[in-house]
């Protein structure tokens, strides 16, 4: 035996193989060190993505939803209950709450809001904040910290899963564009469900990937896992179901096209039949994994201590409306009705009553999406929505040096499929199957964008473009392979030789040069739009869409005015000491009387003044409005839209009139921030 070693070890590799292993070594040593510099770059992405978080969430007051979700999830890790807030899985809110527990806050839970309210979370988020002793902005600031880590997270992952298919260096573009993007910096530094949503979906979709290229049983359990997580970070990623299914069939069917010549014909049936079985029970397991493991154990222990009584009580009212209200005694569901009265009897029983708090928030979502949600855009308030909602929201808050690539995307796209159809002619779906076969990873990231953007565009409910969120990483990953294809394409003929192969080389480095160039510009631009967009992200518009100082003028909400500048107005005030009064007319997840105190007047008549004469100054000075409140109030309505002729600020319009043009309201004379217009009245 030792003697076989020795003639082992004696015998020489053969020149030729030698150079190829010393050639694979040499491949191997150069992409370790180039992935050390790009490591570094991730890295100052990250600690500037995140430093740049952690100053929106030291800065911004509370926004709307974090006066419901931070006392919520504050009450699923203190209380093991459930009570609050049922309508958003408990990922997001359950993490950011975990830091309080250091901070041993008071918790009303003798308050109605807790105890007696059917899903009393506005009352008992002002409450928790601002009425019970408690330091408001510590609470905040600290409920923010897990947001931002699992926003660095999804960075990182970005960054994993582009170098994957770009390589190391190619992956920073991606992951720079999604880091730094003013929404995600937004977004990301609150206590809300859409950023959690991106990391979900990008997560589960990673694995599930990862299990149709390399099919192993370790990968079915992560798909699963990962899966679940995303199904307790916002209801949305139930489309993860039917995308996942579309997905496998398309997989499916094109390895049978691909297998189908080389499997002889008796035995096509029994091999395809037991692949498609297989596939079956994959998904399925995935699913069962994903609710078995991670949902119902997770609303198993936020329910713990959740009295089944009201959780019972709770369910049976909050869905009474649905789907035409209760069935009948003695008569069968209808198809639609169906889910709320399951979901009421699993919320009488132990074992289901998890589950059935799980199914409560996504029947909630479901009929909120149907309800619409009320808000200005383009020139009137409505609550119908708009099907050019999102596509225009996405032209205007988008960067425009982004838009540039993309656009860039676009036309290649275009480009490529015209050629295809005029060379290929007949033979379109061979080379259509080519291209998902061999660029299936692609194919599934386009095939999520057309399925979330479709149900977005069609549904009523225009809540922001931060709904859009999970899909722009898979954009921007996009955006970078067609560059990266598109710079590095070399258009040499073979017949060239001598001079013309030299200008030919020349031609095409020049060309390559000149693209990097415009790359570069086009990301300096990028960084630009977001250095001055800092630290006013959640407002920040392109300038097709007016900027940070106007896009105002085309939508509100969540897109503009959140809430986030109420610090701002504190902060304004304290400078202005000839200011004894100020009316404040605010939305936001903030308290004015708890900032302002008693310079603050809660001034409820403000928009009607029923107590002075038309274009006479009411008697207060100073008024601060939320721009968002003061462009429900006086835009036009869309037909059907109805409001109370008494909050329509008719007073403020006739003593400051607006400029015309679209969405035009009174000019200030100062500004909180950017969402908080301040008016010296006399």
């Amino acid at each position: 035996m030792n003697s076989n070693r020795r003639r082992a070890k004696t015998q020489k590799t053969p020149p030729n193989e030698l150079f190829f292993v010393i050639i694979n070594r040499v491949k191997t040593l150069l992409q370790k060190f180039s992935s050390l510099p790009s490591l570094w770059v991730l890295v100052l992405i990250c600690v500037t993505s995140f430093a740049l978080m952690l100053w929106g969430a030291r800065t911004d007051s509370a926004i709307m939803d974090e006066l419901a979700h931070i006392p919520a999830g504050y009450g699923y890790v203190s209380r093991l209950d459930y009570r609050l807030n049922p309508e958003h899985p408990p990922l997001i809110k359950a993490l950011a709450a975990l830091p309080l527990l250091f901070l041993g806050p008071n918790f009303p839970t003798q308050s109605s809001a807790w105890t007696t309210d059917i899903n009393g979370q506005w009352a008992m988020g002002a409450q928790f904040l601002y009425e019970s002793g408690n330091d408001a902005n510590q609470i905040i600031r600290w409920a923010r910290i897990t947001p931002i880590l699992l926003t660095i997270l999804l960075v990182v992952l970005i960054y994993f899963w582009s170098r994957e298919l770009l390589g190391n260096w190619w992956a920073l573009l991606p992951t720079l564009l999604f880091a730094l993007s003013p929404t995600l910096l937004a977004h990301g530094h609150y206590v809300t469900t859409d950023v959690g949503a991106a990391f979900g979906i990008i997560f589960a979709a990673y694995y599930f990937l990862k299990f149709l290229y390399e099919p192993s049983r370790r990968h079915l359990v992560y798909a699963g896992l990962a899966f679940g997580v995303a199904e307790i970070a916002k209801f949305s990623t139930v489309l993860l179901v039917p995308y996942f299914v579309l997905l496998l069939l398309i997989f499916y069917i094109i390895g049978v096209a691909r297998d189908w010549e080389q499997t002889e014909t008796g035995k096509r049936l029994r091999r395809f039949t037991l692949r498609g079985l297989r596939y079956v029970k994959a998904i399925v397991f995935i699913f069962v994994v994903g609710y078995a493991l991670i949902v119902y154990p997770i609303y198993f222990l936020f329910t713990l201590n959740q009295p089944i009584q009201k959780q019972a009580a709770d369910t049976q009212f909050i869905l009474t409306s649905f789907a035409g209200g209760p069935t009948p005694s003695g008569q069968l569901c209808h198809i639609k009705r169906c889910p709320a009265d399951l979901t009421i009897w699993m919320s009488k029983h132990e074992i289901t009553r998890p589950l059935a708090q799980y199914a409560l928030g996504v029947l909630m979502t479901l009929q909120r999406s149907a309800g619409g949600n009320t808000g200005y855009f383009l020139g009137e308030v409505s609550a119908a929505g708009s099907h050019v909602y999102f596509p225009l929201i996405y032209l205007m808050k988008e960067p425009l040096p982004v838009l540039i690539m993309v656009f860039v995307v676009l036309l290649s796209a275009i480009w490529n499929a015209l050629k295809a159809i005029k060379n290929r002619g007949r033979r379109l779906f061979g080379y259509l199957h080519d291209y998902v076969e061999v660029n299936f990873t692609e194919f599934s990231f386009l095939v999520f964008i057309t399925i979330y953007w479709t149900w977005s565009i069609i549904s009523p409910l225009n809540i922001g473009f931060r709904h859009l969120l999970p899909t722009l990483p898979l954009i921007y990953i996009l955006t970078a392979r067609v560059w990266k294809g598109w710079i590095a394409k070399v258009n040499v003929d073979p017949a060239f030789s001598g001079l013309r192969l030299l200008f030919a080389w020349f031609k095409n480095i020049l060309s390559a040069s000149m693209k990097y160039l415009l790359l570069v510009l086009l990301v300096v631009w990028f960084l630009a739009e977001t250095a001055f967009a800092a630290p006013h992200f959640l407002s920040y518009f392109n300038e097709f869409g007016g900027g940070i100082s106007r896009g105002y003028r085309h939508v509100a909400d969540s897109n503009y005015d959140w809430g986030q500048d109420l610090l701002r107005l504190q902060d304004f005030v304290a400078a202005h000491p000839e200011i004894d009064k100020i009316a404040v007319d605010y939305f936001g997840g903030g308290n004015p009387k708890y900032y302002l105190g008693a310079k603050e007047e809660n001034w409820w008549s403000a928009r009607g003044n029923p107590s002075t004469s038309p274009g006479q100054a009411p008697p207060i000075h100073w008024l601060a409005v939320s721009v968002n409140t003061l462009q429900g109030a006086i835009e036009p309505l869309a037909p059907g839209q109805q409001r109370n002729p008494d909050d329509e600020y008719r007073w403020l319009i006739q003593l400051r009139p607006p400029p015309t043009g679209l969405g035009n309201v009174p000019q200030p004379d100062y500004r909180a921030g950017t969402s908080i217009f301040i008016y010296k009245l006399n």
